[in-house]
C-alpha cells in the first residue's frame, strides 16, 4: 500500500507568521501520526522562512513512522541530514530563492555530484531518493548515482488532470515502470490532491510514497486534519 507523509512547512509557515510556538510544529506531528499518516516530512530552506533547522533536531525524537528530510544539498542542508539521520532524504534542486519546488533534477549534469552525495548518506544509512521529471534519459542517469528511490515531480500532471486530460498520467506511468526496472523505488509529489490522488495512486505501478502538504493543509481549514489524512488513504487503498 502506498505511503502518506505528511509534508509540515505550512504549519510551520503559519506558526512563523506570529513568533512563538503556535501552532506547535511538534504536536503537529504528533497528532498527524495519531491520525493514521505514515510519514512526516520537511523540506527546510536555507532562509527558514517556514521549517527552521532546529525543527529538524526537534521533530526527531517523536517521529515513530518515518522521516522524510528534503532540500537542496548545499553543505548546510547536508550537515543537517548526516546530524538529524532521518528515514529518507530527497535531493531538491531548489535555487535558494525558489518560492516552492518547481523542476526536477538534470541527473546527466549532475551525475558526478549526486552520486556523491548519496554515497555520502548511504554511507550513514540514510535512504536517498532524488526529485524527478518523469523524463526517461534522466531517470536512467538517475539509478547510475546509486539512488534508492525517485520521487516524481507532479505538478504537470496535476495541472493538466484538473483540466480533465487523464492521458497525463502516461509519462508518469512509464518513468515508474521504468525506475522499478531499474532497481529504485517509487515516489511522488506537488500538487497531489484529494481531487487526484485516487487516479494517480491507482495508475502509478509499485507507488511507494507520496509526500503532500499544501493541498492537504488547505483542504483540513474545510474538513479537518484527521479527517482529510483518512480520506488520502481511504483514496489510495
Amino acid at each position: 500500500m502506498t505511503k502518506l507523509s505528511v509534508n509540515i512547512n505550512k504549519i510551520a509557515t503559519l506558526r512563523n507568521s506570529r513568533g512563538g510556538n503556535t501552532p506547535d510544529l511538534v504536536q503537529a506531528a504528533v497528532d498527524i501520526q495519531e491520525f493514521g499518516a505514515e510519514g512526516i516530512t520537511i523540506h527546510p530552506r536555507p532562509d527558514e522562512r517556514h521549517i527552521k533547522y532546529q525543527d529538524a533536531h526537534d521533530l526527531k525524537p517523536i517521529i515513530t513512522t518515518e522521516y522524510n528530510i528534503e532540500g537542496n544539498p548545499i553543505p548546510k542542508f547536508v550537515d543537517l541530514v548526516l546530524e538529524v539521520k532521518p528515514t529518507q532524504v530527497t535531493l531538491v534542486p531548489d535555487a535558494i530563492d525558489a518560492i516552492t519546488s518547481n523542476a526536477g533534477w538534470d541527473t546527466k549534469t549532475h551525475l558526478n555530484f549526486l552520486t556523491e552525495v548519496i554515497s555520502e548518506f548511504k554511507r550513514n544509512d540514510i535512504r536517498t531518493s532524488i526529485f524527478m521529471d518523469p523524463d526517461l534519459p534522466l531517470i536512467e542517469e538517475a539509478a547510475r548515482t546509486g539512488a534508492d528511490r525517485i520521487e516524481l515531480y507532479t505538478e504537470e500532471f496535476a495541472r493538466q488532470y484538473a483540466l480533465g486530460n487523464e492521458k497525463a498520467i502516461e509519462p508518469y506511468v512509464e518513468s515508474a515502470q521504468l525506475a522499478t526496472l531499474l532497481g529504485m523505488g517509487v515516489n511522488a509529489g506537488h500538487d497531489l490532491s484529494i481531487d487526484n490522488i485516487q487516479f494517480f495512486a491507482k495508475s502509478i505501478p509499485n507507488l511507494l510514497e507520496v509526500s503532500i502538504g499544501h493541498a492537504l493543509i488547505a483542504e483540513s481549514l474545510y474538513l479537518g486534519l484527521q479527517n482529510v489524512i483518512n480520506m488520502y488513504k481511504y483514496k489510495m487503498q
